[in-house]
């Protein structure tokens, strides 16, 4: 009961924060992960960071290869682009190589009510504006009952439970970081498709520094470089 008390008290105090939206990274340019697994360097998460005025672009790259003896197993490429302005999300679109199967998504603004409209390989519909793109690097994250999927525009409902603090080391630094899990809601879902992923945020800034979760093997995104 405490841990939960802790959990929503903590949620509550960073909406003060989230108020500002994207804005709050605003001193970042660029952020780079290492992806690693079964702590096997396997390939990298970029973002950069590009303002004109009031508008803000965002542009994601994740690329990585599974390989045995030399062979390739499992290759994946995807690219996308978040966009903001006046640190409201205005759209994102994205496509993915998912070992040679090609997903994407499209999400555009109603201009009537500001809810979303998905034009994805997985989903096709309108859903609240409240809802986020799931690219992790945006702590606004933590306090949504859904994502958005940035591969398909699959709607995934969460639970967020805050795990408490924690030192987390990467190459020779350690971040004072705030430990999050994100699980699916909806109990009905094939394995496979269920959310379980922990996330860790800087406590001081809300950087993204880390995430981690099983699935086929241990996977961590560990971050690499900040500009």
């Amino acid at each position: 009961m405490k841990k939960y008390l802790l959990s929503i008290g903590l949620i509550y105090l960073l909406c003060f924060d989230i108020n500002a939206h994207v804005n709050h990274y605003s001193k970042y340019n660029y952020l780079e992960y290492e992806l690693f697994r079964n702590n096997k360097l396997i390939g990298f998460h970029k973002y950069n960071f590009e303002r004109n005025g009031s508008n803000l672009t965002i542009d994601n790259e994740v690329s990585f290869k599974i390989t045995k003896l030399g062979i390739n197993l499992y290759k994946y490429h995807a690219k996308g682009v978040e966009k903001y302005k006046d640190g409201i999300f205005s759209g994102f679109n994205s496509t993915t190589n998912q070992n040679k199967k090609e997903k994407y998504v499209n999400i555009t603004i109603d201009p009537t009510d500001k809810d979303l409209i998905i034009d994805g390989s997985s989903f096709k519909g309108k859903v609240d504006k409240d809802l986020i793109i799931g690219t992790w690097w945006n702590h606004e994250i933590v306090q949504k009952k859904a994502q958005i999927s940035a591969v398909s525009g699959r709607i995934i409902e969460q639970k967020v439970e805050f795990k408490g603090k924690e030192d987390v080391k990467i190459g020779d630094k350690v971040y004072k970081t705030l430990r999050f899990n994100f699980s699916s809601s909806d109990p009905s879902l094939s394995k496979d498709k269920k959310l379980n992923t922990d996330i860790w945020y800087e406590e001081k800034t809300f950087l993204w520094v880390k995430a981690a979760f099983d699935k086929t093997g241990y996977w961590e995104y560990r971050l690499k470089k900040v500009k």
